[in-house]
């Protein structure tokens, strides 16, 4: 399991990375944070869900599993994005927020829902 997780992190820095550009490009534009948010998502949820399907899982990657990856972990980047702008928060501590409890919650629920019969 601690190897499952340190392959998930690995991808996962290059996930936020992708993640953080997107929002900062969208949110000095002028969108929302919330919108900025969930955009960025889904740009990095793409190369994270079929890095993780090859590399980190050793499984196939499908339509139903990137749709269960996607709209579990949509739904938490716009929850937090929401919150954020309900309470003006910084953008910068948006995006650490929602980075640590999308690596948290998207391991376990990657493990244990969207992978669960691997190879």
């Amino acid at each position: 399991m601690v190897k499952l997780f340190a392959r998930y992190a690995s991808v996962g820095v290059i996930n936020t990375l992708i993640h953080w550009m997107v929002f900062t490009i969208l949110y000095t534009e002028g969108q929302t944070q919330s919108l900025s948010n969930f955009a960025a998502f889904c740009f990095a949820v793409t190369f994270s869900f079929f890095a993780n399907a090859k590399w980190t899982f050793s499984a196939e990657a499908t339509t139903m599993r990137y749709l269960l990856y996607l709209f579990f972990m949509g739904g938490m980047a716009s929850a937090v994005g929401l919150y954020a702008d309900r309470t003006h928060a910084n953008p910068v501590v948006t995006l650490i927020v929602f980075s640590a409890i999308s690596l948290v919650c998207g391991f376990i629920y990657s493990r244990f829902v969207v992978f669960k019969d691997r190879k």
